[in-house]
């Protein structure tokens, strides 16, 4: 069979697929990296010129730069992008979507997004899918689909290439086989991007699978890579308390961000040093409990099956901790990754025969155990999946997507495949992770609640729940018995009142006291917990680095401690008023006030941001 037509004119290819498919366009963009942004933006741009062209978009995870909402976090967000974006090619849809103008004959479809990003878009909220992760090629198909246009890595030339679908094998090899079942014209449109690396196995396809290829060799968009968020003391007393519950052997998922992390980097400690592990664990747990926590070190190693391929995972294969083969030989299936420079170039330059240790397949095959189910049961042995949630109700349900009044934050993604995988794989455990509470409008609010307005997974899939404070075991518990074991992990501030409730609803005797082991449930506790580590190298704010500056890395709590200051118009006032008594000395942050273009105030504005960064800086100095 021949070989794709290869343009280096995005235009060109667009008006290819139109010819092809009569105007009636159903394009389905992978999730999150591997979206070929130039065709999509091409095909766009068509339909908003011939209102005769109806375009249908359905995909997930639109990634954008960070925006900013003050003139404050602008001069922090502004430069940052300049430095890591620059080169980024952000959909036109989606700025379509944000200043009211997608065309009515362009509709756009996603099952997951930006968290947060979309809660203030009315059109994205209204056309937001609700969706398990390993359901979404199906309702995509039943639409219509009829082109999918992706970033591939190519190797080798002519009809002879291989195309790697890299960064996204996920939906698109679940959809190939539905599509060319069905006999339905559908068009499979690739994008090389030279800075991908080639995936080996199921996602390298023949050239012959491909209708349209474009390079554009030395001029491709820069790919989306974020920097590492900090880690809070919160997230490495969370991520220890997970890592305490890893059976040496076992299988292993985890998730994107700070809570990811905390756990990747508990995991090495115990690998590196496992009496500092155990002493640290157990100044947390506030209870003689550590016999019944893992706190060895990995000699068999781990294998994952994460839907997501994290950069974590790099750090646990370098550390030989990632080492156990599944039947196939890999020591990590997932279908999707999106990270850091770092990590794709990490990739890029395994020899091959390591790189094909890092299989990505099929998201049916990743999230699900059917399809070769006895060998997915010996490999997922003692497997823990590790997500993270945004809130947690007394008695087990997990809001993890949306808010009230049917808001949509992120999405269910693959999170509900994983809970229910834990509860068919023997000796499998769902653990899900929060911090204890957080700040809103100048306040401390609980993350845990007695109930919610919203729900992902339901309470009758309760089973593992962790915050900075300890672990919750509810599976199989009376609610009686879960309330009191999530009391243990709340917040001190807040368990007499989530007590109180629980009372009212007559969920939780009149007399019930918590045991005075778990009354000490305080930030302060969870510093002095964590000191010896820290003073051995471990629990640091970016324990993998990070693209921030040095400066950034000192601007960015102080800028958080201002965002949660001055949310109301008391606290701004009392900012303020701190700031003025206060003085400061300015020079002593001369780097961090001249990132922030305010090292010499021209205006008012600038000399009054000057001082209210100014106090907030010495703030965080001590």
């Amino acid at each position: 069979m021949s070989g794709p037509a290869v343009h280096s004119d995005a235009a060109a290819i667009a008006d290819r697929i139109i010819d092809e498919l009569d105007g009636r366009i159903v394009l389905g963009l992978p999730l999150g990296l591997g979206k070929s942004v130039r065709i999509a933006d091409a095909l766009f741009a068509r339909a908003a010129a011939d209102r005769a062209i109806r375009l249908d978009i359905f995909t997930a995870l639109t990634l954008e730069p960070p925006r900013w909402s003050s003139d404050m976090e602008r001069r922090f967000v502004e430069p940052l992008n300049q430095r890591l974006f620059a080169g980024y090619q952000v959909p036109a849809y989606a700025r379509a979507l944000r200043d009211g103008t997608l065309p009515d004959n362009v509709t756009v479809s996603e099952f997951f997004l930006q968290a947060g990003r979309w809660l203030e878009v009315p059109a994205m909220q209204q056309a937001y899918i609700s969706a398990n992760y390993t359901h979404a090629a199906r309702y995509i198909f039943d639409r219509g689909l009829n082109v999918i246009a992706q970033l591939v890595a190519r190797r080798g030339e002519g009809e002879a290439a291989r195309y790697s679908l890299s960064c996204n094998s996920d939906t698109t090899l679940d959809l190939l086989p539905r599509l060319k079942a069905s006999g339905r014209k559908f068009l499979l449109v690739g994008e090389v991007n030279s800075a991908l690396p080639f995936m080996a196995g199921e996602a390298a396809l023949p050239a012959s699978a491909f209708k349209l290829v474009l390079e554009t060799p030395g001029a491709e968009p820069r790919l989306f890579a974020p920097p590492k968020e900090p880690v809070s003391d919160a997230d490495h007393a969370i991520g220890i308390h997970a890592a305490s519950l890893v059976k040496d052997g076992g299988t292993l998922q985890i998730g994107i961000g700070s809570l990811g992390d905390a756990v990747t980097a508990a995991l090495i400690m115990r690998h590196r040093d496992p009496e500092l592990f155990a002493e640290t664990l157990r100044g947390l747990d506030g209870r003689d409990t550590i016999g019944e926590r893992e706190t060895g070190r990995f000699d068999l190693g781990l294998y994952a099956t994460s839907e997501m391929f994290v950069d974590g995972f790099a750090e646990l294969y370098r550390e030989r901790i990632l080492k156990r083969r599944a039947a196939d030989g890999a020591l990590l299936h997932a279908g999707f990754f999106v990270g850091s420079e770092d990590f794709y170039r990490f990739l890029r330059d395994l020899p091959d025969a390591e790189r094909d240790l890092f299989q990505m397949r099929p998201i049916s095959f990743v999230n699900e155990i059917f399809g070769d189910e006895a060998a997915k049961r010996r490999d997922r042995v003692d497997a823990r999946f590790v997500n993270s949630a945004m809130m947690v109700t007394l008695l087990g349900d997990v809001v993890s997507d949306g808010l009230g009044g049917g808001r949509v934050v992120s999405g269910v993604g693959g999170q509900y495949n994983f809970v229910a995988q834990a509860f068919a794989l023997d000796g499998a455990r769902s653990i899900i992770t929060l911090n204890a509470w957080r700040r809103f409008h100048g306040e401390r609010h609980s993350r845990l609640l007695w109930n919610s307005d919203h729900t992902t997974i339901p309470r009758h899939l309760r089973d593992i729940v962790i915050t900075e404070y300890g672990v919750a075991d509810l599976r199989g518990r009376s609610d009686r018995d879960c309330i009191v074991a999530m009391l243990a992990i709340a917040d001190q501030k807040f368990q007499g009142e989530l007590a109180a409730q629980a009372r009212k609803s007559r969920k939780l005797e009149a007399g019930f006291r918590l045991p005075d082991a778990h009354r000490d449930n305080t930030r302060e506790r969870i510093a002095g917990a964590l000191r010896a580590a820290k003073a051995r190298g471990f629990c640091q704010p970016f324990p993998f680095g990070t693209a921030f500056t040095d400066e950034e890395r000192k601007l960015l709590p102080a800028l958080a401690l201002l965002r949660d200051r001055m949310a109301g118009s008391w606290s701004q006032a009392w900012v303020l008023l701190a700031s003025l008594m206060a003085g400061g000395a300015p020079d002593r942050h001369g780097p961090e006030l001249r990132r922030m273009a305010l090292d010499v105030p021209k205006t008012m504005s600038e000399r009054l941001y000057r001082r209210v960064l100014t106090w907030a800086l010495d703030q965080q100095a001590g």
